[in-house]
């Protein structure tokens, strides 16, 4: 695992893994801010140009907004989204109105059969997971030979003309607040990433930025 300050390690450690209630109804409230929900949608437009049909699978799905987008952005995919937080899985159920099938489980431990699905992804998660190595293990494992995963998550040094872009269109204030928001998370940097790809059954992975987003790109061998 990639060397994290000790403010960051401690901070890892008692993190929680899931959302729960009530504060899934507060999370709930803050993502559907426009900042985030043009972030899901920029997200859904990237995955949607790599895989438009077949099944996809959402770790840690959170309110399911990513499964929304996508829904609209590549009508043709089989949607599942998966959550630790029984709060968040009954959001996100909430939120899509049967527009995909959601789980009950963890990224370390995903309930799915081998090779079951054609693309995975996950958004704003991985910095909660406790072991990232043995989740990307899991998402390998599931994928179909040939099978891509796009991992997004906000990330420590993001470049600082990708903070003024999203400063322009939202306000400085509330990209403040986001960078501020890396202090109290225990985020990873963009060499993080790709070092925990690396290290999991995958061996690699392309670590590049979609809008503030941070998006991890690893491959299956067909």
């Amino acid at each position: 695992m990639p060397m994290l300050s000790i403010p960051r390690r401690i901070l890892k450690r008692f993190h929680p893994e899931g959302i729960p209630w009530p504060m899934s109804r507060v999370y709930n409230a803050l993502s559907s801010m426009e900042i985030f929900q043009h972030h899901y949608e920029l997200c859904a437009r990237d995955v949607a140009a790599i895989q438009r049909t077949g099944r996809l699978l959402d770790v840690g799905t959170g309110p399911g907004w990513l499964l929304g987008h996508l829904a609209r952005e590549a009508p043709g995919l089989e949607l599942v989204g998966l959550d630790v937080s029984p709060a968040m899985v009954k959001q996100a159920g909430k939120n899509l109105g049967g527009q995909a099938r959601m789980e009950l489980g963890n990224a370390e431990d995903l309930p799915f059969e081998d090779g079951f699905f054609d693309v995975v992804v996950s958004t704003g998660s991985m910095h909660h997971w406790k072991d990232p190595v043995k989740g990307l293990d899991e998402i390998h494992r599931v994928l179909a030979p040939g099978g891509r995963a796009l991992v997004y998550d906000l990330v420590t040094h993001t470049p600082r003309e990708i903070l003024k872009q999203a400063a322009g269109r939202f306000g400085r204030m509330r990209v403040i607040l986001l960078w501020l928001h890396s202090f109290e998370e225990p985020f990873y940097s963009p060499a993080d990433m790709a070092e925990l790809a690396e290290k999991s059954a995958f061996r690699q992975g392309e670590a590049s930025f979609v809008g503030v987003m941070c998006r991890l790109v690893m491959e299956k061998e067909a």
